[in-house]
């Protein structure tokens, strides 16, 4: 089943755009960068604590979050850090005022299937590159919401946006459902309402991973990455689901 599912969620909700594999294996992507110890300075120069809010905003109510860490230790921040030092030139494993919330979904039929996709550190399995994809949280059909990754941590979860952004991942195999799941749905909505009031993110910058290249905050510096994206939840299913969220404001601080 893992084999299986390493071979989905590799790519959620399927591929589009031009996704040109830089055929970098884990060992040679590492090599690209400074050595372990420079790496390993310049991380420690920025504590993994949570961030503060990019924004202050007055509180909303925390949705109930189960923790489910997957493995995220000394070796995979090192990778983390190498890179977003190849991408986005920042040599850092850290993610600090995120502007963005992307959303998915897994193309898996559980949550324990997308768990064991993110989990082990392996290079992934379309571009081949260290360290393999994850994304912070996880919302499966029952409404539990799991948090995989702390927020103070990147995730290889939306080329071009890593450097900035959350991913919310969603237990299932089309925009369609999820939409039309309210019990999934109104977790989904409760927890990025909360991450979007939290750290001050505008409804426009709450996308869709299909979105992700009309965002103003993309960039990448590998070429082969620059046009690269995903077809789930498309412009016109995040129309619905920011129409949904705009009715959940964040409150004023005034």
């Amino acid at each position: 089943m893992l084999a299986v599912a390493l071979a989905v969620l590799g790519g959620c909700g399927g591929q589009a755009g031009r996704a040109a594999a830089p055929g970098s294996t884990g060992s040679r992507a590492l090599a690209r960068a400074p050595a372990p110890n420079a790496v390993a300075t310049a991380a420690a120069a920025r504590p993994a604590t949570p961030p503060a809010p990019s924004k202050p905003t007055a509180s909303v109510p925390l949705p109930p979050i189960h923790q489910w860490p997957i493995p995220y230790g000394a070796a995979r921040k090192l990778q983390m850090a190498a890179y977003s030092l190849r991408h986005y030139g920042e040599n850092t494993f850290v993610l600090s005022h995120p502007k963005v919330i992307v959303e998915h979904y897994t193309e898996t039929a559980d949550a324990l299937q997308a768990f064991n996709t993110f989990a082990p550190d392996v290079p992934d399995s379309e571009f081949h590159e260290l360290p393999n994809t994850c994304a912070q949280f996880l919302v499966e059909r029952n409404g539990r919401i799991d948090q995989l990754v702390a927020l103070s941590l990147r995730c290889r979860h939306t080329t071009g946006l890593n450097w900035t952004a959350i991913g919310i991942e969603h237990v299932g195999f089309s925009d369609a459902a999820i939409l039309g799941d309210p019990v999934q749905m109104s977790a989904s909505l409760r927890l990025t309402r909360w991450l979007r009031c939290r750290y001050g993110i505008s409804l426009r910058n709450v996308i869709g991973h299909n979105e992700s290249l009309s965002s103003p905050f993309h960039r990448d510096a590998v070429p082969a990455f620059a046009h690269q994206t995903h077809s789930d939840w498309s412009h016109a299913d995040m129309g619905r689901y920011r129409a949904l969220l705009a009715r959940r404001p964040c409150p004023s601080t005034s």
